[in-house]
């Protein structure tokens, strides 16, 4: 089967197809010939944020594609700083302009604490009130589900204590020498799907010795592995790329990864990001 075929199913019952594009660091301007090109090559996942700037150009390329727009699967992130029940309100209207869109089909709180703050201070009256903003677009049908990005344990229980529409996907930092088992158990154990951001680590896997010998193991490339590693640990794989080739390469990956080497990207450690560890997600705090 074609994985870009395949869904997991949400908590809600809503499906999400289990490979998608992320668009970070794909400027706006490009973003609509990205999408589309995605859409072409048969993706129906399109991740993006407002911190990434190119919401316009990504709902452009939805609704001029080659395919229905109830057949894409749009996804984009609350701004970070927004811990306000009227700003996350507002904010979420702004989404819905930019993107050009009578609904969003997943949206998430982009962190549990301003980026300039990241796991710092106490953010957890101001996420419950972003939370309770996001609920009440979901009710409201702007949303039809909702979820959170690179929230630990206590931010997803602080969310938990009062929210009427529990999260049905939490997106994280997960790719070989990152796997947060832990967390992925008890995301599973809440019924919260886990998206995997990053697969291929910013490319800092490219490097690493390991992942390059499976890789040849396996007749396949780098890229290929480490997004076939996230979807066997049962996530949403969203490797980003604006490359129309590497779109359509890093959909070829329908193999199977063995249990043994499972455990061996599994047990992975000290990922260097190189110059991206400037990125609060890539500093390992």
């Amino acid at each position: 089967m074609n994985t870009l075929n395949e869904t997991y199913t949400l908590s809600n019952g809503v499906s999400i197809p289990k490979l998608g594009l992320g668009t970070w660091f794909i400027e706006n301007e490009v973003a609509a010939d990205a999408v589309r090109a995605a859409v072409g090559f048969g993706y129906r996942n399109i991740d993006t944020a407002q911190a990434y700037g190119n919401e316009r150009g990504v709902g452009e390329g939805v609704k001029s594609s080659v395919v229905p727009r109830e057949e894409i699967f749009v996804s984009t992130k609350l701004a970070a700083e927004i811990k306000d029940y009227d700003q996350a309100l507002a904010a979420i209207d702004g989404s819905l302009r930019k993107l050009g869109l009578d609904y969003i089909d997943l949206m998430l709180i982009h962190s549990p604490q301003p980026w300039d703050d990241f796991r710092g201070g106490d953010y957890a009256d101001g996420n419950r009130q972003a939370w309770r903003a996001l609920e009440d677009a979901y009710q409201a049908g702007k949303l039809r589900s909702i979820g959170v990005s690179n929230f630990l344990r206590p931010d997803l229980e602080n969310i938990l204590s009062e929210a009427r529409v529990s999260p049905q996907v939490n997106q994280l930092l997960v790719h070989a020498g990152n796997t947060p088992s832990e967390l992925l158990s008890y995301c599973g154990d809440k019924g919260i799907l886990v998206e995997a951001y990053s697969p291929i680590a910013h490319g800092a896997l490219f490097k690493n010795a390991s992942v390059q010998a499976l890789a040849k193991k396996y007749g396949v490339s780098v890229p290929q592995l480490c997004i076939r590693y996230t979807l066997q640990l049962g996530t949403v794989s969203l490797p980003k790329t604006g490359n129309p080739e590497h779109m359509r390469t890093n959909a070829e990956v329908n193999f199977e990864i063995s249990t043994p080497d499972m455990d061996l990207l599994r047990g992975l450690r000290d990922v260097d990001y190189g110059k991206h560890s400037s990125f609060p997600v890539y500093r390992g705090n």
